[in-house]
């Protein structure tokens, strides 16, 4: 028999059927009634190639005996618990969590301590009895705006009249002109101001910037519509030559009026996203933010026409990126801790900021952080809780406060075992910008913020959210943030 195979292996028959004799005279599987079949090349036989190829098959893996059922079950419940051992290796510290009625309770009882503390009085700088002068803006109707415009054209005709040229009072925006300050926990604008010649050399060019930004924005308000920041720049590209330029003017024009930004009609192009439990008016049409699909809901770029916010929340999830953003609005992260998630994909805009800062106000929810683990990350976080200095002078509307940060910490890359290859090491600028950091009075304020970025200029490494899909790609909405939760995890 053993020869008999032999021989069919060498005969012409398809390569494929050639390997399997080969294969099954090593194992002895065949029977006298295959082996003749297989003893006659396809060519002197009526019998196709595939029909040999099915007895083959058929005599390769005859019926089990009834001891193979009992033993493959073994075999199935061995696999079992080592899936299930293999299981808590790849997710670590899963076996931690405990149902998710334990850290709905957790959350609820954060969500009344949040809306207790809200019942309080809002501290403003005109309560505090501060050293130095400070400036704030405030929102303006557009008849206001029109008539400060016009208040301003109108003691710059004088200036003229009197022989005097003209020219501009502008605060300063400069480092040296901003204040923290501890109570109100964010950077205000101190009242020091530059004066804008028309008849300067080095200020002529700027001066001409400013008057141009006054006129469109007088427009604006007379016709009471919206534009870009972009827009605006085109409007004259040969002047401004850059948009850069006629942004910083257009900071100076709110800062000179005494109005926020969104007073002018002046807005930035759509960039934060908001997803989960929420549902307001965007212009009089009702936004279901449970319904918007995976990409969530543009939030809008003129927060005056956003009205009508209600909730089921416990909390509102601030996320750094993009990244993170989809992966816990595809898993329905919102669904399961009764949240909303918004992020600004990066650096946050003013729209985004307005809109945290209008839930924060009017849902009274608590606000947690999830940005990288790296200066700016907490950079970012900082804007958000504390202000830009760029816009200092209107922190009073764009800053949310009390945002706790929920991770990714710099105590968190050993905490859950992120891999030495998902981390990242520091550059020297992310060294001295983390060193910088420390000298900020709103991180000395907070010593677990101090400790924290002690803890990254140190061991010079720093990890992205996205470290954490090293344990699987669900493991930040499976795992990580529910555990955080657990534990009260934040600062």
């Amino acid at each position: 028999m053993i020869k008999k195979l032999t021989t069919f292996s060498k005969t012409k028959t398809s390569p494929t059927l050639r390997i399997w004799a080969s294969h099954l005279v090593s194992a002895h599987l065949l029977g006298p009634a295959v082996l003749s079949s297989l003893s006659k090349r396809p060519e002197d036989t009526k019998t196709p190639t595939h029909t040999v190829t099915n007895i083959i098959s058929i005599f390769i893996f005859p019926p089990p005996d009834p001891t193979h059922y009992a033993m493959a079950d073994k075999r199935k419940r061995r696999r079992a618990d080592a899936d299930s051992d293999d299981e808590s290796v790849r997710l670590p510290f899963k076996n931690r969590l405990k149902p998710d009625s334990v850290i709905l309770s957790i959350l609820e009882t954060l969500t009344e301590a949040t809306k207790s503390a809200s019942t309080s009085k809002t501290l403003t700088l005109s309560d505090l009895n501060l050293s130095s002068t400070c400036r704030e803006v405030t929102d303006l109707t557009l008849s206001s705006v029109q008539t400060e415009i016009q208040t301003l054209a109108i003691s710059l005709a004088k200036s003229i009249l009197a022989g005097n040229g003209f020219s501009f009072s502008v605060p300063s925006r400069a480092a040296t002109n901003q204040l923290y300050v501890p109570e109100l926990d964010r950077i205000v604008l101190k009242d020091k101001t530059s004066v804008r010649p028309y008849a300067s050399v080095s200020t002529v060019r700027k001066t001409t910037i400013t008057a141009r930004i006054l006129s469109l924005i007088h427009q604006l308000s007379l016709k009471n519509i919206h534009v870009t920041k972009r827009d605006l720049f085109y409007t004259d590209v040969k002047l401004f030559q850059d948009q850069t330029q006629s942004d910083a003017v257009l900071d100076d024009v709110s800062c000179i009026l005494g109005c926020t930004r969104s007073s002018l009609n002046v807005v930035a192009a759509e960039k934060g996203v908001v997803v989960g439990r929420l549902i307001f008016s965007d212009n009089g049409d009702m936004i279901d933010c449970t319904k918007m699909g995976m990409g969530g809901k543009a939030i809008p770029p003129n927060i005056d026409r956003v009205g009508d916010m209600s909730s089921d929340a416990l909390f509102i999830l601030l996320v750094e990126k993009d990244a993170a953003y989809m992966r816990l609005a595809e898993d329905r992260f919102y669904n399961r801790f009764p949240c909303i998630i918004v992020t600004a994909k990066g650096q946050p805009d003013v729209a985004t900021r307005l809109f945290l800062r209008k839930m924060k106000m009017e849902l009274k929810l608590p606000v947690l952080a999830l940005v990288d683990s790296d200066p700016y990350g907490l950079k970012i976080l900082s804007v958000y809780g504390s202000g830009s200095k760029n816009m200092s002078y209107d922190s009073a509307n764009l800053t949310t406060p009390d945002i706790k940060w929920l991770g990714v910490r710099p105590s968190d890359l050993d905490k859950y075992k992120i891999p030495e290859q998902c981390r990242l090491p520091m550059t020297e600028q992310d060294i001295k910008t983390g060193k910088d950091l420390l000298e900020e009075d709103f991180v000395k304020k907070n010593p677990g913020w101090v400790e924290e970025l002690n803890i990254m200029v140190k061991s010079k490494q720093k990890a992205e959210i996205q470290a954490l899909s090293t344990f699987g790609f669900q493991y930040l909405s499976e795992v990580y943030l529910p555990l955080k939760l657990q534990q009260q995890d934040w600062l």
